[in-house]
C-alpha cells in the first residue's frame, strides 16, 4: 500500500499562533486528497486501502505522530459536529467527511468523479 506520509509536520511548527482549523483547511488544500488518521486505527487503515486500491496516492497526516495532533482532532470534532471522528477526508480541498460519508460517496458512485475533479485520479 503506498500512500504520500506528510513526513514534515515542522514546518508547521512556526504557527502556534494559528488557529487549528484554519490549519487543516490550508493542510487539506495543499495536496488533491488529504487523510487526517490515527495510525493505529483500522477505520483509518480501511480508508487509506481503499484510495490506494482505486490508484490514488493520498497524502495522510498521522496524527499521533504530530506533536499538536490533539489539539488538531478537537478541531476536526468541532469542524463536522460529530464526538467519533477518524479518519477524515477532503479532496481538492473540500471536506469530504468521515469514513461513512466516503463510503456512501464510493457506493453512491460520486466518489470518482470527485477525484477526478481534483487531479487524484485520471482514468
Amino acid at each position: 500500500m503506498q500512500y504520500q506520509r506528510a513526513s514534515s509536520w515542522g514546518r508547521y511548527m512556526g504557527m502556534e499562533a494559528e488557529d487549528p482549523v484554519e490549519r487543516i483547511e490550508r493542510m487539506a488544500s495543499e495536496n488533491a486528497v488529504v487523510i487526517f488518521s490515527v495510525s493505529t486505527c483500522c477505520m483509518c487503515h480501511a480508508i487509506k486501502r481503499l484510495f490506494c486500491g482505486m490508484g490514488v496516492n493520498p497524502t495522510v497526516y498521522e496524527l499521533d505522530e504530530d506533536p499538536r495532533g490533539k489539539e488538531l482532532e478537537r478541531a476536526l470534532i468541532r469542524l463536522l459536529a460529530t464526538s467519533s471522528v477518524l479518519p477524515v477526508v477532503f479532496v481538492g480541498g473540500k471536506l469530504v467527511g468521515t469514513m461513512d460519508s466516503v463510503m456512501a460517496c464510493h457506493i453512491n458512485g460520486s466518489l470518482v468523479p470527485l477525484l477526478k475533479q481534483a487531479g487524484a485520479l485520471w482514468l
